[in-house]
């Protein structure tokens, strides 16, 4: 990193000290001199750089290929197209190169420091591994989808610490708030992405809603070892929902392993052990976000406590026949006692503050048991059959009793200073009363095979499953505002609640669903896709059919792909979908269909001296049947009684690599049209019937930009810099009790910037290790993060209060503030 560039990180530090109280900024300085003060003593010998790509015995690239330097923690894998970087502090090393299904092999090396190798590897099939690798290799070539780099997971700074909070950086992708796991994908909402591990549909809490009363995702990043995702066109083997998939997979790990990280929001214990005929992965988590939360404008106690133990162990009986079993336990506590709060927002030229005194408390919580027994057969080597039986009970409870009173002002903001100045106009004086004793009960079971098989050029697949979902649930609500109800009295002698719901709901449903695909090379270039689901709901009574179909073509250079994709996607009505805002269920609710169509390419070549990747798609969907919704503080409200059509166009593109070496960077560009038109609801106005059309769908973000770069400071390898940087445009909203042709208002466009510093003690590449360290641990990390570096205020939603002329005011509900974390990974040596 050059002079100028380590000036502008400093001065983006600097900045923040004439906010900081005196003692808080003695103690930031110190912790900065110490980092620079570190810096300038830290000097790295010229690395050896190993380049490449790893092929098979067909000449066909591999991905996912294991590349680690022996007796160095230095690892990383190939892409899609085969390619790998790695480096070595030393001249004389070695490299091993293995891959399930392949024989591993490994290169020794002597060169000269800073030499630059090209070296191209063939590994050689192993038949007698458990699975076969023509079937993996094909399937991996033909997905549609995109590896997400795991190595990103720990370093990318990182507000909520869940693994999903990475997929807001991918194209397709929409965010609006760092709290939150739930993400929409190209127009669509939160209730249609599919989440897998290890093969298991994975399902989420149901009432949890706001960002702050998330806790930990079921997905534990500690334990990954592989994770693509689909934004869209994918493969038939893969569930009913209409916009996406996020593949996780914990396999068998290299060697024992044991890492310990905390830091001022989560704490976490992952260990990995290798048996004779076994292995095991386990992990415990526990996360308190209080330090974030009280910077919201809404002030109080604040106590979110969330925990979670989970675990992988496979027994392998032999090489034909093994079993796992995948267990999870998930519980969370969300309890807030309010005590006031103070919301400054405006134009220019009108400033308005909203003062709000609370009384009473709430407390959310909910847990969630989930296990899963998987058994695979391989009688022959080109032939592997999965028999996966799961089971998840989860048990969610609201419990809200707040009272609010309120001074709505208009104040006059030409007041010299940092402070407003006097009430220019009272808009009103209020109150509001929410009041909540929701319960739901949700258990799911699900038994399912998968058959896949190579056949010469094919590799055929299919499957069956079976799951059936049980629901009790109980909704006791409602919420009553008198909007500036002391200056104009009501005269009438009721109070009128609004918003009541009071119902009880026990309902089952269940699905059967089959798939069939056959993968097919057309030639040495180009691949083809055939596939099918069908799926029947006892709730719908509907025999689903979605044919789908994907077409590769990868020129002799391999550096190169072209994708076609177009399918049918049908998603069979939910219990969430057939509840309407009073709580009553439409049980002659049909499936949601999309149809989709997709052209994607991704072009691997050298520049900037590395290997950069570009990926680009463009897409199309048609939806029939949509079931229209509202958000209301991060809670999807469908109108289960309305039916609507919709459509939804973009384009998404992508260009990452090593920038700086051995890190690697992305930047990330979509932009996306989503409307739906709801049928049959033309209202009268003045005696004229109007017909609204299409509307704005409420994930319609026309544009999303990312960055996550990384960089070493000052060119040493043990000093790293993080940035993660995310724009979103703004999104339409309305009132929750209004009309969806309403929704005429807009929640502003989503700016952060995260950054995070750290200093790896036992970096390869280091030349004095302490010796305590280098002699117990196999790495030592300390990272300094800043979230919200920019201290921006973004809007998650709003409060809708009216003033004493009638006239309604969205107050919006802000995101974080600026927040510093120190966080600390250990990994043990066995």
């Amino acid at each position: 990193m050059r002079n100028k560039d380590i000036r502008v990180y400093l001065v983006c530090i600097c900045g923040y000290f004439n906010q900081i109280s005196t003692r808080k900024m003695l103690k930031f300085r110190l912790i900065l001199l110490l980092l620079i003060f570190g810096c300038c003593f830290a000097v790295a010998q010229p690395l050896v750089r190993v380049s490449g790509i790893v092929y098979n015995n067909e000449k066909f690239p591999l991905s996912q290929v294991t590349v680690i330097v022996l007796g160095q923690a230095q690892s990383t894998v190939t892409d899609e197209f085969g390619v790998y970087t790695i480096y070595s502090k030393s001249k004389t090393f070695s490299i091993k190169y293995s891959l399930l299904g392949y024989q591993p092999q490994t290169i020794k090396f002597n060169e000269r420091s800073g030499a630059r190798i090209v070296k191209q590897v063939n590994l050689i099939a192993n038949i007698n591994e458990l699975e076969q690798v023509n079937i993996t290799n094909k399937q991996n070539q033909l997905s549609n989808t995109t590896t997400i780099n795991i190595a990103d997971v720990s370093s990318m700074p990182l507000v909520s610490g869940n693994f999903e909070s990475m997929l807001k950086t991918l194209p397709g992708v929409s965010t609006n708030n760092e709290l939150s796991a739930q993400y929409s994908v190209r127009g669509g909402n939160f209730d249609e992405n599919l989440i897998y591990i290890n093969d298991v549909e994975i399902n989420r809490p149901v009432l949890i809603r706001n960002g702050q009363q998330e806790g930990l995702s079921f997905i534990n990043s500690d334990l990954v070892s592989k994770a693509k995702f689909s934004a869209g066109g994918f493969e038939a083997k893969y569930g009913d929902k209409l916009s996406s998939i996020l593949d996780i997979r914990y396999d068998k790990p290299d060697s024992n392993q044991t890492t310990f990280s905390t830091s001022l929001l989560n704490t976490s214990l992952t260990t990995k052990r290798i048996f004779k005929n076994s292995f095991l992965l386990a992990g415990l988590r526990y996360k308190n976000n209080s330090s974030v939360l009280i910077k919201q404008d809404e002030q109080g106690s604040y106590s979110p406590n969330f925990a979670d133990a989970q675990l992988l162990y496979q027994y392998d009986f032999s090489q034909k026949f093994n079993i796992s079993y995948l267990g999870s336990f998930n519980l969370g506590q969300f309890k807030l006692v309010p005590t006031n709060r103070e919301t400054k927002f405006g134009t220019l030229s009108t400033t308005l503050r909203l003062n709000v005194d609370y009384t009473g408390q709430e407390i959310d919580d909910y847990q969630t048991l989930g296990s899963a027994v998987t058994a695979t057969y391989s009688p022959e080597p080109n032939l592997v059959i999965k028999f996966i039986n799961s089971y998840f009970n989860t048990i969610e409870r609201e419990r809200f009793d707040i009272n609010g009173s309120y001074i709505f002002d208009e104040v006059d903001n030409n007041f010299p200073g940092e402070n407003f100045g006097p009430v220019s106009k009272n808009k009103g004086i209020g109150s509001y009363y929410n009041y909540g004793r929701n319960s739901l009960n949700t258990q799911i079971f699900a038994s399912e095979i998968k058959v896949d098989q190579n056949f010469d050029n094919h590799v055929f697949s299919w499957g069956l499953k079976f799951d059936k979902s049980l629901y009790k649930d109980q909704l006791n609500e409602y919420n009553y505002t008198d909007s500036a109800g002391f200056i104009l009295p009501n005269n009438s002698k009721n109070i009128v609640l609004q918003n009541v719901i009071n119902v009880k709901n026990n309902l089952d449903i269940s699905n059967y669903s089959a798939y069939i695909q056959d993968s097919y090379s057309l030639s040495g270039s180009a691949e083809l896709q055939l596939g099918a689901r069908s799926t029947y709901s006892s709730l719908s009574k509907q025999l689903l059919i979605s044919p789908r179909i994907l077409i590769a073509y990868r020129p002799n250079s391999n550096n190169k792909i072209l994708r076609f994709s177009a399918g049918v996607y049908k998603q069979p009505p939910s219990y969430r979908t057939i509840r309407d805002f009073s709580g009553q269920l439409n049980i002659n609710q049909k499936a949601q269909s999309s149809y989709n169509t997709s052209l994607g390419y991704e072009y691997a070549f050298d520049a900037l001296g590395t290997r950069l990747k570009f990926t680009s798609e463009a897409y199309f969907k048609y939806s029939d049947r949509l079931i229209p919704y509202k958000i209301d503080n991060l809670r999807i409200k469908y109108l289960a009684n309305e039916v609507s059509r919709g459509y939804a166009y973009g384009a998404d593109f992508s260009i990452g690599g090593e920038f700086v070496k051995d890190l690697v960077s992305y930047f990330r560009m979509s932009v996306m049209h989503a409307n739906e038109d709801i049928i049959d609801d033309s209202y009268v106005q003045n005696g004229t019937t109007i017909y609204p059309g299409y509307l704005k769908r409420p994930t319609d973000q026309r544009l999303n930009f990312s960055i996550f770069f990384q960089d070493k400071l000052l060119n040493s390898p043990t000093y790293k810099v993080h940035l993660n940087a995310l724009y979103g445009s703004r999104l339409p909203i309305g009132p929750s009790q209004t009309p969806r042709y309403l929704d005429k208002f807009y929640i502003p466009s989503y700016k952060r910037v995260d950054i995070g510093f750290s200093k790896d003690f036992l970096d390869d590449a280091a030349i004095h290790k302490p010796k305590f360290l280098d002699r117990n641990f196999n790495a030592v990390i300390l990272f300094f993060e800043v979230f919200n570096m920019l201290n921006l205020n973004n809007t998650v939603s709003y409060l809708w209060l009216k003033d004493v002329d009638n006239v309604q005011y969205a107050i919006p509900n802000y995101l974080t503030g600026r927040q510093f974390n120190l966080k600390l990974i250990v990994k043990l040596k066995n």
